[in-house]
């Protein structure tokens, strides 16, 4: 059975001649971020009704503003689900209860009405306190130990018997992300797809923000798929690598296959990246690749041997960077380093993208997407992609804060090498 923990100082909600009401207030720069009409429209869609009590709008850009709603609906159960939907938008009950929780009872399943976190940072309450949720994640439950004060998100499968989960709504408040307010690319982009703003202007902001984010010592992750290698652009990610300005690589066993094809044989899926022309039986090269690799024992094995003397894989092992290869079921060999097991890659994936401050995704659509649901929305996320739609889907999927610039791999690359490197 599970066990459930309330606070005793809970306000059922009111009602009146139109039916339940209860009070919420939303607080923070509502108003330039779209934020206070959005909620508006949602309790209208979701069959309420709204009055506002207090409104009162910050003077300044800096000032915060503040709003408190009467939600009116028909039953108990609809005011629940408007409420319950406005606070994944920011919005809190005036009177809050605590968090309840219920013990998981399966493993690796959540409790029947668990609560579905979101990216951005939340908040649980707790013996009429709020805390924070540690390991912000979209798409998990949230693991609550009342005794220790602590909340994180959890996966679905990382769930065993016995763990208290919270359920429902209640006590729970979501801190939206606010727009950003400085110059740079975050704050220039007015649309999350780009394909006609200046490309010069652009790549100075990834720059800038690739800058920052190590000057306030968080780690850049790269998400790289195999058009880095077949597009001649290998050499300037390695650049990078060396030059300490990523210290996270997520890949499949595609990129780090080509990577190692083309530092053993010059091709790339066997077309010679000198002269851009298919070489003869150089389509075996990524398959004798592989081999020579598996033969070796792994690819730091082959560094270390002197086999391997060139590519991002080789300075992904000199410097000594995390890197994640996540296989899929199209993989030739594959490559000993690579994951095979969906679950455990995506483990992997989630350790390692702990204290990542800027992702930087090019080319790669799984991958990119595989990112995005695992990162919190105050991670900066710049997607690099010549197909639009790439960068369409990770935003539609929930990654919001992620900005696309629609161009060529190489020529991007070769720009960021020489801004970045010199």
């Amino acid at each position: 059975m599970g066990h459930e923990q309330r606070a005793t100082d809970a306000k059922p909600p009111a009602q009146d001649g139109a039916g339940v009401s209860e009070e919420v207030e939303v607080q923070g720069h509502i108003v330039d971020s779209l934020l206070l009409p959005k909620i508006l429209d949602r309790i209208l869609q979701m069959g309420g009704a709204f009055e506002i009590r207090e409104c009162r709008i910050g003077a300044r850009r800096i000032d915060p503003s503040y709003a408190r709603i009467v939600v009116r609906s028909d039953t108990a159960a609809g005011l629940e689900e408007i409420v319950g939907d406005l606070v994944e938008h920011g919005a809190t009950p005036v009177h809050p209860e605590d968090a309840k929780v219920v013990a998981a009872d399966i493993a690796g399943a959540f409790p029947e009405n668990f609560y579905s976190s979101t990216n951005q940072r939340t908040q649980v309450r707790v013996a009429a306190r709020w805390i924070d949720v540690a390991d912000q994640e979209m798409d998990c439950g949230i693991a609550l130990d009342p005794v220790a004060r602590t909340a994180r998100c959890v996966a679905m499968t990382d769930v065993v018997v016995g763990l208290p989960m919270v359920v429902g709504h209640e006590g729970v408040r979501v801190v939206p992300t606010e727009r950003p307010r400085d110059s740079n690319l975050f704050g220039f982009m007015s649309s999350n797809v780009s394909s006609e703003k200046p490309k010069a202007i652009s790549l100075k902001s990834v720059a800038d923000s690739i800058r920052a984010t190590r000057a306030e010592g968080k780690k850049v992750l790269l998400v790289g798929g195999p058009a880095i290698v077949h597009t001649g652009s290998a050499e300037h990610v390695a650049h990078l690598i060396r030059d300490g300005w990523i210290q996270v690589l997520f890949a499949g066993n595609a990129l780090a296959t080509h990577d190692i094809e083309q530092a053993l044989f010059g091709t790339s899926l066997g077309v010679s990246l000198a002269h851009g022309e298919a070489i003869e039986h150089g389509h075996e090269h990524h398959l004798r690749a592989i081999n020579k690799i598996r033969r070796l024992g792994g690819i730091k094995a082959a560094v270390d041997s002197g086999a391997l003397r060139s590519g991002i894989m080789y300075e992904a092992v000199k410097a000594n960077i995390d890197v994640v290869l996540a296989g899929s079921i199209r993989d030739d060999g594959p490559l000993p380093e690579v994951i095979t097991d969906v679950l455990a890659a995506q483990k992997r994936m989630r350790e390692a993208s702990r204290g990542v401050g800027f992702a930087l995704c090019i080319a790669t659509a799984l991958h990119s997407i595989a990112t995005g649901n695992l990162l919190p929305a105050w991670v900066k996320v710049v997607c690099v992609d010549i197909n639009p739609a790439t960068v369409t889907k990770l935003s539609d999927r929930g990654t919001f804060q992620t900005v696309g610039l629609v161009t060529d791999v190489e020529p991007f690359l070769r720009s960021l090498d020489a801004e970045l490197t010199g």
